[in-house]
């Protein structure tokens, strides 16, 4: 009995620590509890997606395009995940709460303890616990979940059109769910309410770069330049920079701007993702580097390298592929700076689904990339745990993997994990 008194000791203190504690440290606890629980909704809601994308894919219920079309939904996400806390312009200040509501839940608990005593401690009378209530949002998909967020966000404006947090909500969501000529009138809205900023720039810039096929069209160059001339730290402006950096392949550009969000100490960004964005284009930039033609500094430190490195670098570069992508002399004429190259890999034994891709801007041409576990697309199988791959290469003039007129492509039909290769693209699509 001594210890059924004691757990009922340490339950009741723990509660009126939980509804106490809040009241002394209210709005920074608050604030921490809200982004927590919105980081850990988005990653399930992230993991669950990619899985459910992966699956399909490779069970052939999408295609290429499909596939690509859909997972730049989720790179969207992801990047916007990153800022987790709403933007201080836009910040509606908490009022702090008095003692009447604390005391009453404290009176709620020692009541509930002690009808829960009362009742539960007679132990020939307890009777099955009634099932809760299923969750209303129980096998819904993620994007009838994101339709049910878009949908509830939409009441909330049309309830409080003057709600400048609402419509910032809603923008975003648009950009979730791919519906960008909304989110670029959504953050219009918040502009005519609160004035023009730079976090509300570089979401309109997001949106209108995603319209375009991820292409720098000129009104999105612009925005980011009003954007940066704001508030030259701004983050959702410097993640766009950096991102569509990287997947042009100035990976020095890339770090340079997710590096500067770092440097400023906000607290409202996701340094752990940032941190692993920076590192991975580091790591490209290294492998584009090592394997760069005419490089006359990377020759010199390799003739110095000392020999008993040898053995290590042999044993780094094992798990990956380095390809030189290049454009046949016939064919020259018909690449443009806007085009993007799409490389990737698949195994020769198998099924036949790519283990590792990655694009680069058709004006980095002649260009060397380098195919590891790091540009896995994220299922099961590995590029390191293959023997060989077939290495497909893509320049689309529409933005899209699945090669369509007009586009070039190359291939090599086998290259061992470890090894290299040299890929042409010597045939137009018809």
């Amino acid at each position: 009995m001594t210890t059924f008194w004691i757990f009922i000791a340490i339950v009741v203190l723990i509660s009126l620590a939980l509804i106490w504690i809040p009241h002394f440290r209210q709005k920074k606890l608050l604030e921490a509890g809200e982004t927590e629980v919105r980081k850990k909704t988005n990653l399930e809601l992230f993991n669950e997606r990619l899985a459910t994308l992966e699956r399909e894919h490779s069970e052939g219920l999408l295609d290429e395009q499909e596939f690509d079309s859909l997972k730049k939904e989720l790179e969207i996400s992801l990047l916007q995940d990153m800022k987790q806390a709403k933007d201080e312009t836009l910040e509606v200040s908490t009022k702090p709460r008095g003692l009447l509501w604390p005391s009453l839940m404290s009176v709620a608990v020692l009541g509930l303890a002690g009808y829960a005593y009362y009742h539960l401690g007679a132990y020939q009378e307890v009777e099955t616990v009634k099932a809760s209530p299923a969750d209303p949002h129980a096998g819904m998909t993620p994007e009838q979940l994101m339709a049910k967020r878009v949908e509830m966000l939409e009441a909330a404006v049309q309830s409080q059109p003057d709600d400048s947090q609402a419509w910032f909500s809603l923008g975003h969501a648009y950009i979730s769910a791919g519906e960008y000529d909304k989110a670029v009138q959504a953050f219009d809205k918040v502009m005519d309410l609160v004035g023009v900023h730079a976090e509300l720039l570089g979401p309109k810039a997001t949106a209108l770069y995603y319209k375009a096929g991820q292409q720098m069209i000129p009104i999105v160059q612009s925005l980011i330049d009003q954007s940066l001339k704001l508030d030259p730290k701004d983050p959702s402006t410097l993640l766009l920079v950096g991102m569509n950096a990287f997947y042009t392949a100035d990976y020095q550009k890339a770090i340079d701007s997710w590096q500067i969000i770092l440097d400023s100490d906000r607290n409202d960004v996701d340094r752990a993702a940032l941190i692993d964005a920076v590192n991975t284009a580091k790591m490209r930039m290294q492998g584009d580097t090592t394997a760069m033609p005419n490089d006359a500094t990377h020759n010199k430190l390799k003739q110095e390298q000392p020999a008993e490195n040898t053995a290590a670098t042999q044993s780094a570069s094992a798990g990956k592929v380095t390809v030189q992508v290049s454009v046949a002399p016939e064919l020259a004429a018909k690449v443009s700076s806007t085009d993007m190259v799409f490389v990737f890999a698949r195994p020769t034994e198998g099924p036949s689904v790519p283990v590792a891709a990655t694009k680069v801007s058709a004006k980095a041409l002649p260009v060397t990339v380098t195919l590891d576990d790091s540009t896995n697309m994220g299922g099961n199988v590995k590029l390191s745990d293959t023997k060989a791959v077939e290495i497909i290469a893509v320049l689309s003039k529409h933005g899209n993997v699945k090669p369509q007129t007009g586009d070039l492509q190359g291939k090599i039909a086998s290259v061992d994990v470890g090894g290299n290769g040299s890929l042409v693209l010597d045939t137009e699509v018809k």
